[in-house]
This record gives C-alpha cells, sequence and structure tokens, in this order.
C-alpha cells in the first residue's frame, strides 16, 4: 500500500464482476491507498467465491445475502442457512438486501418476505446489515422499524435518497453510504445530503464494477477508485481528506465490528 496516501477503505464492492484481473485490481487499490474490501454476495449461487476471496486476501471481508434483484428462481435464502454461512469469521455482515422497487414491479410481497429474513437473520448473528433501496425508501425503512432493525445496524449502501430517509436511518443507528454517483454535477440534491451526515456515521465505496466517480465515469469502476469519491466528499464538506480517510475507516470497523484489519 501506498503510505503516502490517507488509508481508505472500499465499504461495498463485487470483486467476482470485475473484468480485470484480480490481482491487478488489488494492487491498484494498494497503490491508491486502500487498506481493506467489502466483496458484497449478491445471491447464495456466487457466494462461495465471494467466501473464497476473504480467505484468500487478509486485506478483503466477505457478506452473504441475496440481492432484491436476484431472479426469485434462483436459491432463496432461509434464516438458518444466513447464520449458517454468517458464522465464518471472514463474512462480517448481512447482504446486500433490501427494496428496488425501479427495476421490479407488480407484487412485491416476496421482496418484502426476503428483506425480513435477511433482518432477522442480522439480529440473530449479530453483524450488521447492508442495505440497498432504490424508489423503495419509505418501505424500507418500515421494515427496518418493524423488525427492529435498530438492534444490529447497517449501512445504507450506495445511498441516493433524500435527507429524511437518511435521517430515518441514523436514527435507526446505520451508518450512510456514498458511492461515485456523488460526484455526479446532477446530483446536487445528493451532494446536500451528505453535508448533512455526521462524519462519525459516514462509509464511502465503489460498488464496484458499476458507478465509477468522476474522472473515471463511463469507465468500469474498482476499489482503487473509491479515492476520487472520499476527496470529492472531503472537498464537499470542507473537511481535510487525511480527516475523512481516518474516520470513515474508523467507521467500517466500528460498524463491522467482527473485522480485524491487518497489519500496517
Amino acid at each position: 500500500m501506498n503510505t503516502a496516501l490517507p488509508a481508505l477503505i472500499d465499504s461495498h464492492c463485487h470483486l467476482p464482476l470485475l473484468e480485470r484481473g484480480l490481482e491487478e485490481v488489488l494492487g491498484a487499490a494498494a497503490d491508491s491507498g486502500v487498506s481493506h474490501l467489502l466483496c458484497v454476495a449478491v445471491d447464495l449461487e456466487t457466494f462461495p467465491e465471494v467466501r473464497r476471496l476473504a480467505h484468500a486476501y487478509p486485506q478483503v471481508f466477505g457478506s452473504v445475502g441475496v440481492h432484491p434483484n436476484s431472479d426469485l428462481a434462483r436459491m432463496e435464502p432461509t434464516v438458518a442457512q444466513l447464520l449458517s454461512l454468517a458464522a465464518d469469521p471472514r463474512i462480517v455482515a448481512i447482504g446486500e438486501t433490501g427494496l428496488d422497487y425501479f427495476r421490479q414491479s407488480g407484487d412485491l410481497s416476496w421482496q418484502h418476505a426476503r428483506f425480513r429474513t435477511h433482518i432477522q437473520a442480522a439480529i440473530a448473528c449479530g453483524k450488521p446489515l447492508i442495505v440497498h433501496t432504490r424508489e423503495a425508501a419509505a418501505d424500507t425503512i418500515r421494515l427496518l422499524r418493524e423488525e427492529g432493525a435498530e438492534r444490529v445496524g447497517g449501512v445504507m449502501h450506495c445511498f441516493v435518497e433524500d435527507w429524511p430517509t437518511a435521517q430515518a436511518a441514523l436514527d435507526l443507528g446505520f451508518y450512510i453510504s456514498f458511492s461515485g454517483i456523488v460526484t455526479f454535477k446532477t446530483a446536487t440534491a445528493l451532494q446536500a445530503v451528505a453535508r448533512a451526515v455526521p462524519l462519525a456515521r459516514l462509509l464511502v465505496e465503489t460498488d464496484a464494477p458499476w458507478l465509477a466517480p468522476v474522472p473515471k465515469r463511463g469507465r468500469p469502476n474498482e476499489p482503487a477508485y473509491v479515492r476520487y469519491t472520499a476527496e470529492f466528499l472531503a472537498l464537499l464538506r470542507g473537511e481535510d481528506i487525511l480527516t475523512l480517510a481516518a474516520a470513515t475507516s474508523d467507521n467500517f470497523f466500528r460498524l463491522f465490528s467482527t473485522a480485524r484489519p491487518t497489519a500496517a
């Protein structure tokens, strides 16, 4: 890792989906000062690769969960199954999970049931939730409240909602994570939210291979690019990048409390 740069953590990426070679990706991340990465699962079929990477690379942690957009014909998780897979010490979170009304329509009761399953599993194992929400903010917050998600907390990943939604999540003990979207010129409303989130509850992520930040927009995203988002947020918020980097790294290990940092 380049020690001349402030250490950052990519709190949400999908390493198995990257086009570039993994060794190149991890090398570029280290050169950019990225000390750790959270490789997030999207279904049970590909979870074994997430788990393998988390065991193969000390700087990589993993999660277990089924994305709200995953096809219902694929493997549907149970609480017991999620608990069994989350017992692995390299698996530090449940998710990504949540609700998505942008890509799905009609009767979405199955999405609600899947989300509740993940919340229940997170509470049972004491590992935080990684929540995806798109055009479903009100129901996302409602289900989190109904299931008592404040008992375990988590992160609203790739946040794109308004301030009342952020405040509701913060009130439940959740963190707010910003991706490259916040760097887009059209994201003025989101930038206002990013200014208001307390530094102690802020995370940064890539969601790689998607949503590359300016100046890499339009290219495949990768963990090294989390630096651009962090630098943008520091400038936006009027904070020193060293301060923001240290805070978001501390926040990561506070939230994902079973994750252990590697030696410098």
